[in-house]
C-alpha cells in the first residue's frame, strides 16, 4: 500500500481525492453535473444528500445534495428571459431545459457532458480538473447564446477542498457572469436546531414572496443582532446577502457550527454575494409530512439572485462580465474542524 499522503483515482464515473494525513476523502461525479457529492473527514460525511448511494441519488431526479454547480445563472430569475449588453434574451420554454415560471438554477445541474481533462496527486495535493464545452450543446446555446468553456478543479490539500472555476468567453460580445454553487452541509451532532451560522456580510436583500430581490436592502444587524452567531432554532433561512466582510487576503468567510464541529466556507473576491439556505423543513412530498431540513447551504455566488435582470433595470451595480476572448477565475474553499 502506498504511504503517500495524497491520492487521486477514478473508478467508473467517480473520482476520489484523498488526503490521508487529515483523513479527508472527496468524491466527485463528472457525469452527474460534476457534483462533489461526498466529503468525508475521518469517516464523517459533511455533505448532505437525500440518498445514501450515488446510484439512488442520480435516479431520483433530485437536484438537492452535495455541491451542485449552478450555471449560467444561480438561483432565480424574475421572468423567462435574461438581459445582457442591453438586450433581452427570451427562453424557448418548449425545449424543456429551463425550469419553471420563475427559472431557477440554470441548465447544468445534472448534465453528463463534463469530461476529466487532468487528474493527479503529488506530495502537496490531489486534484481533478473537468471541462464543460458549453458551446457544443445547441439547446444550451439556444437559451444562453454566449459560447464559453468551463474548467473546474477540485483540489484537496491540507485537509481543505478548493473548488476553482475558470470560464473562458469564446463569444464576440461580453458575457455576463451569474454562476454559483449550492453546497449542502451537515454536522454529525444534533440537528439544525442545535447549530449556529456565522454570516460574513453587511447587507441583506429584501425578497418578494417568490424569493426574488425587490431591490431594497437593509443592514444585516436589522435582521440578526449577532450575525456571527445566528441560532438556527430561531430562524428559517433563505436569504440573499452582499457586501461580504473580507479579510486582508480578500476572502470572506461563512460557517456553520455545533457544540464540537465546524465547517467554514471561504469566498474568493469574485464571489460577491451569498445565499444562506437553512429551512426548518423541506416541501412535503404528495401525501406525506414535510421532512426536516437538517442541512445548511452556504452558497458562493458571483452576483445576487436575478443579478442579470436587476442590473439591466439599474437596481444591481455589481454584475460581472467577461470580455471577448478573456477568462473569469475564482475559488471557494471548504474546511472542517473538530472531526
Amino acid at each position: 500500500m502506498s504511504d503517500r499522503q495524497y491520492r487521486a483515482q477514478q473508478s467508473g464515473d467517480v473520482v476520489r481525492l484523498e488526503d490521508a494525513l487529515s483523513g479527508t476523502v472527496v468524491s466527485v461525479c463528472p457525469s452527474f453535473g460534476n457534483n462533489a457529492f461526498e466529503m468525508r473527514i475521518n469517516g464523517v460525511d459533511v455533505l448532505w444528500r437525500p440518498y445514501q448511494s450515488l446510484e439512488e441519488f442520480k435516479a431520483s431526479g433530485q437536484t438537492r445534495g452535495g455541491i451542485p454547480f449552478l450555471g449560467p445563472w444561480a438561483n432565480r430569475l424574475d421572468e423567462q428571459a435574461f438581459y445582457a449588453n442591453g438586450r433581452r434574451f427570451p427562453f424557448d420554454m418548449d425545449i424543456g431545459n429551463v425550469r419553471g415560471a420563475t427559472p431557477i438554477h440554470g441548465l447544468l445541474m445534472r448534465t453528463n457532458r463534463w469530461t476529466v481533462v487532468d487528474m493527479n496527486a503529488d506530495d502537496g495535493q490531489s486534484f481533478v480538473t473537468s471541462r464543460l464545452e458549453f458551446y457544443r450543446a445547441p439547446l444550451w446555446m439556444k437559451q444562453f447564446p454566449f459560447a464559453h468553456v468551463i474548467d473546474m478543479t477540485h483540489r484537496l490539500r491540507n485537509g481543505c477542498l478548493d473548488v476553482t472555476t475558470t470560464i473562458n468567453n469564446l463569444s464576440a460580445e461580453p458575457m455576463p457572469i451569474a454562476i454559483g454553487f449550492h453546497p449542502y452541509f451537515r454536522l454529525p451532532d444534533g440537528g439544525r436546531d442545535q447549530w449556529t451560522v456565522s454570516i460574513g456580510a453587511r447587507t441583506r436583500w429584501l425578497l418578494s414572496d417568490a424569493k426574488l430581490p425587490t431591490g431594497q436592502t437593509e443592514p444585516i444587524e436589522r435582521v440578526f443582532s449577532e450575525p456571527w452567531a445566528v441560532p438556527l432554532k430561531d430562524h428559517d433561512l433563505d436569504h440573499v446577502f452582499s457586501d461580504l466582510v473580507r479579510g486582508e487576503d480578500g476572502a470572506a468567510t461563512m460557517s456553520v457550527q455545533s457544540a464540537t464541529h465546524r465547517i467554514e466556507v471561504e469566498f474568493g473576491r469574485s464571489y460577491r454575494a451569498a445565499v444562506v439556505f437553512a429551512p426548518k423543513a423541506l416541501s412535503a412530498p404528495a401525501g406525506g409530512p414535510a421532512p426536516r431540513g437538517d442541512f445548511v447551504c452556504l452558497e458562493p455566488m458571483a452576483g445576487i439572485s436575478n443579478a442579470m435582470n436587476l442590473a439591466h433595470k439599474g437596481v444591481y451595480k455589481d454584475l460581472q462580465y467577461i470580455a471577448p476572448g478573456e477568462a473569469w477565475t475564482e475559488t471557494f474553499r471548504i474546511r472542517g474542524s473538530g472531526f
